[in-house]
């Protein structure tokens, strides 16, 4: 199965080929493991936006052939020599980055997504070997140990693997921010991926929390589904004025342009914004941040700490993001319909089965 001390091991993946996106089979080599890697097998993997923007080169920066996925969750193999965090059999879960220079300021506080020297993403990222990328859309991956994370075996590697993007996303800024304070009040502005988690995050922490849509369509499995204590049609003027200055955050998953100043001024005095979707663009008025002492702040995906300690706690609470669970042959369809918005709320690719 595994040469762990001369050449490469093939991998089996699907990778797109050129800015069309179309993923298929693809046989590719992973480094040998080494004495500070993890070996792998790869049982789920979470499908992300990104992995849609990156195979169809929307920024123009792709190197095909690329094989996405950072949504990453399987079992322990193999271990290198040095490594004492995990042993054969462990569920561990992988997320957006896999190498970093582990020795700036950031990567010594644990917040390595932040390396001054730059983090090397799990995908279509060149390797300190010179080497680029490949992810979880994929049998296995060898990963150097400080990037891998420990999943409690009572918790379903299906579910884990959005928790490593999706869920760190908005987890860490919550924490930072400190919206972990029972009977504060959250807003949540967007109601997929990465907003769904929001409203479990917030409603485990003891917040009463709003959801904000521009579908009306979202209202019933925003309340009745995720358990969201009210919800608002952001485009409808009299619902929004009720809440002026009634929360104390906002966390803004939409990635779509969209106006910032209805938002901040729904903002009590001291209230923070933090902006984890991408709209090409922010525009507000200074008097949204002067007027009430108000703030807006961004975040990527959260750091190593942060990572374990969310997925403990997912673990703890019961927390678990609403999946569907596909094969890789409907890769391609999934991405289609993550574009018209048709997945509640997160694809999981069932690695294992699907290679076979």
């Amino acid at each position: 199965m595994m040469n762990s001390e001369g050449g490469n091991e093939d991998c089996l993946g699907w990778a797109a080929r050129d800015a069309s996106g179309v993923l298929s089979p693809y046989k590719f080599s992973r480094k040998a493991v080494g004495n500070d890697d993890v070996y792998v097998k790869i049982t789920h993997c979470g499908i992300c936006y990104a992995d849609v923007v990156s195979t169809r080169n929307s920024f123009g920066a792709t190197n095909y052939p690329v094989v996405p996925g950072h949504e990453i969750a399987g079992i322990v193999t193999k271990v290198g020599s040095n490594v004492q965090r995990f042993n054969v059999g462990d569920h561990v879960g992988v997320g957006t980055y896999v190498n970093s220079c582990r020795d700036c300021r950031n990567c010594n506080a644990g917040l390595e997504i932040q390396c001054g020297k730059g983090r090397v993403f799990t995908y279509d990222s060149v390797d300190s070997d010179g080497t680029i990328t490949k992810g979880g859309y994929s049998t296995f991956i060898v990963v150097h140990h400080r990037y891998c994370f420990m999943i409690p075996k009572s918790y379903p590697l299906a579910s884990a693997a959005p928790l490593l993007c999706a869920g760190i996303t908005v987890y860490s800024p919550m924490i930072r921010h400190n919206m972990n304070q029972p009977g504060k009040s959250l807003g949540v502005i967007g109601l997929g991926g990465l907003g769904h988690m929001a409203v479990k995050f917030g409603k485990a922490f003891g917040l009463d929390v709003t959801v904000f849509s521009t579908s009306i369509s979202k209202k019933d499995e925003a309340l009745n589904l995720l358990g969201a204590d009210n919800f608002v049609v952001s485009s409808d003027q009299e619902q929004m004025s009720a809440l002026a200055e009634s929360l104390d955050f906002i966390i803004d998953t939409a990635s779509g342009n969209h106006p910032f100043d209805p938002y901040m001024f729904l903002l009590k005095t001291c209230g923070v914004l933090v902006l984890v979707g991408a709209p090409s663009e922010i525009k507000l008025s200074p008097g949204s941040l002067i007027g009430g002492m108000r703030s807006i702040s961004g975040s990527a995906a959260g750091g190593t700490k942060d990572t374990q300690e969310m997925i403990d706690l997912c673990a703890e609470k019961e927390i678990y993001p609403n999946i569907e669970v596909i094969p890789i042959e409907y890769a391609n369809e999934a991405f289609e319909r993550i574009i018209n918005k048709d997945v509640k709320y997160r694809f999981v690719i069932d690695i294992e089965n699907s290679f076979k």
